[in-house]
């Protein structure tokens, strides 16, 4: 299940909007009924109940995405170590798809498909 600040920002960007902690908060009063909105400053109607459960697929679609590349970020080398092997991989005429640089970004895009 999507978390529900997942799905007021679609919301928020379907209003050609973005996200500002100034103008939207949400609580959650530890009473067994979740996270609610608390605040909500936007020029347009906050969300009904019905539009953030409208939100549920794009929302677990959005946060499978995003745990993807983020799990792409822990796996990638430096941006060093990168400019390194491409170094390498240059000097050794291996700029193509058997270059080190090449394959490492490969089998970490494979593992970490986005879908």
């Amino acid at each position: 299940m999507a978390e529900l600040s997942t799905k007021i920002k679609l919301y928020i960007e379907a209003n050609s909007a973005t996200w500002d902690n100034t103008k939207v908060s949400l609580q959650d009063d530890s009473d067994g009924n979740g996270v609610y909105i608390k605040t909500w400053t936007y020029s347009f109607s906050k969300p009904t109940d019905s539009q953030i459960a409208s939100y549920e697929t794009a929302g677990n679609t959005a946060e499978a995405l995003s745990g993807v590349l983020s799990k792409r970020q822990t796996e990638y080398l430096t941006w060093q170590e990168q400019l390194d092997k491409l170094y390498h991989d240059i000097d050794d005429g291996k700029l193509n798809k058997t270059g080190s640089w090449y394959t490492h970004i490969k089998a970490v895009k494979d593992a970490n498909s986005k879908g």
